[in-house]
């Protein structure tokens, strides 16, 4: 039998409802009262988790660590940021700062402006290695100030050249999925060959006659294969990126040239 003290425990909270629980973005929740005499400014520790993130990795970031380089305790950060997924939001965005926006100075020149702001996007993600498995794993929500100035600018670009307005925000979709998807990849592949402390030219060296044998039976690959060691890797990327925004922005330019209800 139950005791009186069992009988009269409450029962377990019921789970909040999914509408009422906060969404989980360092620019989702309110901010915390600023103190009088803050010890660490948001600058400051976005600057050193930038820094640690470029020297170690993502794996290596912790809220520990990060108050250690800082010489101070974790909490102190936590008026800024309460989680490392938050924390990494905000360096997101300060590396985002780092992307030049294209101007939206009218139709002619709309297509050399995307290019400039894709290659520029590239060349940030592969500065930042870390940065490829920040946006392709943790869904971070693009509400900074930089991702939303950047992005912004492109669909003032895109409307600029011809596009109503909820197309320029697929154009921009398009065009970002395309960079990001790439680049991911690409500096994937860069943080394996440093990590195994080869050069990419000796990595395909190296790995030639494991790809000469696999490709034995499958002559268009072996022809591709067997010129890669004598080539430039870095040229073989940009070239194979450009060549794929290219095409992006070609598909693009049928939108605006022939207008919305061509291709519709």
């Amino acid at each position: 039998m139950a005791t009186d003290q069992q009988e009269q425990a409450p029962a377990t909270a019921p789970a909040r409802p999914a509408a009422d629980r906060p969404i989980p973005s360092v620019w989702a929740r309110p901010r915390r009262p600023r103190r009088e005499q803050p010890v660490l400014s948001r600058e400051q520790i976005v600057s050193a988790a930038l820094d640690l993130l470029d020297a170690d990795g993502l794996e290596a970031l912790s809220m520990r660590k990060l108050g250690a380089r800082l010489n101070a305790g974790a909490t102190s950060m936590y008026t800024h940021v309460s989680t490392k997924d938050e924390l990494i939001e905000l360096v997101v965005d300060e590396v985002y700062g780092e992307i030049e926006v294209p101007a939206a100075d009218g139709s002619a020149d709309w297509r050399e402006a995307a290019a400039r702001c894709a290659h520029g996007l590239r060349t940030t993600i592969l500065r930042h290695p870390w940065l490829a498995p920040a946006l392709g794993g943790l869904g971070l929500t693009q509400l900074g100030p930089n991702a939303m100035r950047l992005s912004e600018g492109l669909l003032a670009l895109f409307e600029a050249a011809g596009l109503p307005v909820d197309e320029a925000d697929l154009a921009v979709s398009a065009l970002s999925a395309y960079v990001i998807g790439v680049s991911i990849s690409e500096a994937a592949w860069l943080t394996t060959v440093a990590r195994s402390g080869r050069t990419e030219r000796e990595w395909f060296r190296d790995l030639w006659p494991a790809a000469e044998e696999a490709t034995d039976e499958r002559p268009q690959l072996r022809a591709q294969y067997a010129s890669l060691p004598d080539r430039d890797p870095r040229e073989t990327r940009d070239e194979k990126f450009a060549y794929g925004l290219q095409r992006v922005l070609d598909g693009l330019a049928t939108r605006i040239t022939d207008g919305p209800a061509a291709g519709a």
